[in-house]
């Protein structure tokens, strides 16, 4: 939730800001903004020096009787007493005021930082970094034309898992329904190897493990922003009142949730593995056929609580440490930065991390790393205690996927097709016991 210090002090970069990102009637919004926070203040201000007449009114009461001059101490008492209805008045329109304050504010995304390009839609993000060739200032997604050259004929991933007996869709649906495989044999065996691979990493590269419920309740949703902007993209367990949750991010960044962190603490580095689930299952077709898009997933998720002057450079680290996992699985990768238009509702910045399936021919989106600046942290009150001031101040929270792994399994299985079956990366072959999958 952006903070109403940052639209009253810098109203125009908040504007201009909400405007890259194409919210719609972004002026008029602010501008909504500031006049509930006007009333609720001018509220705040009466109330204020009515208390503090009551006050001064309650000793001259006091200071009457003592004179004997009942009359007029009776008069004053009758002021207060008027003096509390009209307080009672002000205290309502201050709570109605925050409410509605309260709720215009979820309404608006974070804004994005000025490096953050223009644009509306995902062809419009710029790609960045690739292990094909050097980027080159301008390359978008739409104009990207580096994608491998692949001579041979390919055998998607869905075929490959049942030629190979990895991976059963169909009785993921006898199961449960569409978006539910069930994995077999060296199929649920390279899952585990992926996960054991992604945390050992993440371990390696200074994070501690978390293993967080894999459910939340409505104040955790509403803390990393997930509610009420995609409610409707979570499963909701409607008798207690919780939600599966989609990402690892929502339970472990939660962990601080109205925490004062001391400033020696930070920055604080989690990482997570957990089952994912999002209700939402996109458009028809080979878009979402086999592992593309699924209801739910196996995840490894990397989380950093952080000073706000040293939050860029922890998304450097988490962006290098990503591209380090892609580099050791050995996939074609690309990095993209994403234009405002295609940004989350709550990134101030988001990279998103692409592998190529040589047999779908296609980029297949594996991770997002992105820095919430503090708006999250206003949210969840995640805070910290300056040294120096010793006042406390909104941490950053940053986060990213280290990876996830359907769409890895499938840029796998495609890309490392043989004769002889599917090889193995040297990375994955002490966790698999295989360097062949037959």
């Amino acid at each position: 939730m952006l903070t109403l210090k940052l639209i009253s002090e810098e109203t125009e970069r908040v504007i201009r800001g909400l405007e890259k990102k194409h919210f719609k009637n972004a002026e008029e919004t602010i501008e909504q903004v500031l006049a509930i926070d006007k009333r609720r203040r001018e509220a705040q201000q009466k109330l204020d020096a009515n208390l503090s007449e009551a006050k001064k009114m309650a000793a001259q009461i006091g200071a009457l009787m003592k004179e004997g001059k009942r009359e007029e101490a009776n008069a004053v008492k009758e002021n207060v007493a008027q003096m509390k209805e009209t307080n009672k008045a002000l205290e309502a329109e201050m709570d109605n005021a925050q409410k509605e304050l309260t709720e215009l504010l979820c309404q608006i995304p974070n804004i994005p930082y000025d490096e953050v390009p223009e644009g509306a839609t995902a062809e419009d993000n710029h790609v960045v970094k690739s292990n094909l060739r050097e980027c080159k200032e301008g390359d978008t997604v739409g104009n990207w034309d580096a994608n491998p050259v692949v001579e041979e004929a390919r055998l998607p991933h869905w075929e490959l898992a049942k030629k190979y007996n990895l991976i059963d869709f169909d009785l993921g649906v006898k199961i449960t329904g569409a978006g539910f495989p069930v994995y077999i044999g060296k199929g649920a065996r390279l899952q585990r190897a992926l996960i054991n691979f992604f945390l050992d990493e993440a371990r390696k590269a200074g994070y501690t493990e978390i293993m967080p419920p894999t459910v939340v309740n409505a104040a955790s949703g509403y803390g990393t922003g997930q509610l009420p902007d995609k409610e409707g993209q979570m499963y909701h367990c409607e008798i207690d009142d919780f939600y599966l949750i989609p990402t690892a991010e929502v339970p472990v960044t939660n962990i601080y949730r109205d925490v004062i962190l001391d400033e020696k603490e930070l920055p604080i580095k989690n990482c997570a593995y957990t089952e994912c689930f999002r209700r939402e299952a996109g458009s028809y077709g080979k878009d979402v056929r086999g592992l593309n898009r699924l209801h739910e997933f196996s995840k490894i998720e990397i989380v950093r609580i952080d000073k706000p002057e040293h939050s860029k450079e922890s998304h450097k680290e988490m962006l290098e440490h990503v591209e380090g996992l892609l580099k050791k699985l050995e996939l074609p990768y690309r990095v993209l930065l994403l234009c405002g238009g295609d940004q989350s509702f709550t990134s101030s910045i988001c990279y998103d991390f692409e592998v190529y399936s040589e047999a779908q021919k296609r980029w297949l989106e594996v991770s997002s790393v992105s820095n919430f600046d503090n708006y999250q942290a206003n949210r969840l009150k995640c805070r910290y205690r300056n040294a120096e001031t010793k006042k406390t101040e909104l941490c950053h929270t940053l986060n990213g996927s280290a990876l996830a792994l359907p769409r890895i399994v499938a840029a796998l299985l495609e890309n490392n097709q043989t004769e002889n079956g599917i090889r193995v990366p040297k990375a994955l072959v002490p966790y698999m016991g295989c360097d062949i999958i037959d």
